[in-house]
This record gives C-alpha cells, structure tokens and sequence, in this order.
C-alpha cells in the first residue's frame, strides 16, 4: 500500500485538496501499478512560522 505525505505551509481549501489528491492517486497508480483503493494520502498543513528557510521562519502571504 502506497503512503503520500504532502506537507504544505499554510492552508488548502478541501476542493484543492480533492484535486490534489485525485491527481497524486492517478500518477502512482499508473507509474507505480498499483490499485487506486491502495493509495493512502496524508495532507499536513503546517502555519508558516513552524517552517524555515534558510534560516529564516517563513512568512505568510498577503
């Protein structure tokens, strides 16, 4: 069974989320030929200044 985990700083709506899951889904079941039920996605949404960057947290977009 295929784990994703999709680390993204700051937050998605649950349509982007829908979108962005369905399309990772596709591409490993078809690349990796594996059943798309086996695919299992993690989506973490981490605020900004829990993240750095060259040592500097990042900041969020206006």
């Amino acid at each position: 069974m295929p784990y994703v985990n999709i680390r993204v700083a700051g937050s998605l709506t649950k349509e982007q989320k829908g979108k962005i899951s369905r399309g990772v889904t596709d591409v490993i079941a078809r690349e990796a030929n594996k059943p798309p039920e086996s695919v299992l996605i993690f989506i973490d949404e981490v605020v900004h200044e829990n993240i750095a960057k060259n040592g500097e947290l990042l900041v969020p977009p206006k």
